[in-house]
């Protein structure tokens, strides 16, 4: 008798466990849907980890504007630069993930996660990319009526002379300076890199022979190339820009193959924001950047407009952590 009342215990209390399981799948997916049903019911804040004004903040901007059209709530821009994008990524960590805080990422957020040693989140894990939303090109230039015709020309000469062919880029740590030491142990030559407070002390360095070449993102430059005040002699991308179609892209040199850089902003949200609450974000990213007025304005800052899946965002953030990570530990650049 005895057995028989614990077996029947037993059998209850599995009936119960099963029924509390089936009970809470069942919220699991009413809460899904009504998070799916219901977003967004109020305003949604971008963090974005740059001063205003700059290609990041306008890129973001026009953003903001179509995905407050399409889903009928404000979006809004909160700056919050810092030091590799640190405070504005840390605040969105610590953000309730309801899709209503998100962060402008971009190839900055890989370099800082491969650059310091110790940072207040983990970059992979506490964050869900959402989508891509823009690459944009890195270049070589130097002074119009500088030492070198073309790309060729550097690298002749940079092969030739050993020591002296000097680089300039904005602050050690930033994607340019990461880049220029990429490119110096691609193209097999040594060469100083001389670090600045930003890109305007480089392009003046240029401007008075002080460097011979500089490293940094197309967009800034873009004016100073139309008029001509600098010279691009390459572009760091797999392919030739397709704002600059006349300037090689540096893998086309025997001893660069396989050589690129290239830069990228996207949107990510919290880690464990409902999937479909990502997917809708994602779904209205993927409208907005495929269309002919983002493009255009992407273009007038030398930005190209991509969208991306939420998998192939994180996969692209991933690799970029690894490729600086790698580029760091080669160049033996001290960890911040």
């Amino acid at each position: 008798m005895l057995k028989l009342k614990i077996l029947g215990f037993l059998k209850h209390r599995r009936i119960v466990s099963l029924g509390l399981a089936a009970i809470s799948v069942l919220m699991c997916l009413s809460l899904n849907s009504w998070a799916q049903s219901t977003f967004p019911s109020k305003a949604i804040r971008i963090i974005v980890p740059n001063a205003a004004g700059g290609a990041a903040d306008i890129s973001a901007r026009s953003v903001a504007q179509k995905l407050s059209e399409r889903l009928g709530q404000p979006v809004l821009i909160d700056n919050k630069p810092s030091a590799g994008g640190i405070l504005a990524a840390e605040l969105v960590s610590h953000a309730e993930p309801d899709g209503y805080t998100l962060l402008l990422i971009s190839s900055g957020t890989a370099v800082s996660a491969a650059l310091f040693k110790n940072l207040p989140f983990d970059t992979v894990k506490d964050f869900q990319p959402i989508s891509k939303m823009a690459s944009f090109d890195l270049i070589i230039a130097s002074a119009p009526n500088g030492r070198f015709k073309n790309y060729s020309d550097l690298l002749v000469y940079a092969k030739a002379n050993p020591g002296r062919l000097n680089i300039g880029t904005p602050q050690i740590g930033t994607t340019q300076n990461l880049a220029a030491e990429y490119f110096v142990a691609s193209a097999g030559i040594k060469a100083q890199i001389v670090p600045f407070n930003g890109t305007p002390p480089v392009v003046t360095a240029i401007r008075g022979g002080e460097i011979d070449i500089m490293i940094d993102i197309l967009g800034p430059l873009m004016p100073q190339v139309t008029s001509q005040s600098i010279k691009a002699l390459a572009v760091l991308s797999e392919k030739r820009s397709v704002l600059l179609p006349d300037v090689p892209a540096c893998n086309e040199a025997d001893a660069m193959g396989g050589f690129q850089v290239s830069s990228w902003n996207g949107l990510a949200a919290p880690a464990k924001t409902p999937k479909e609450v990502v997917n809708r974000l994602n779904r209205e990213l993927q409208a907005i950047m495929s269309g002919n007025e983002i493009k255009k304005k992407f273009e007038d800052i030398s930005m190209i407009a991509q969208s991306s899946s939420p998998e192939q965002a994180a996969e692209l953030l991933s690799s970029d952590i690894r490729k600086w990570g790698d580029i760091i530990a080669k160049a033996k650049i001290e960890k911040q």
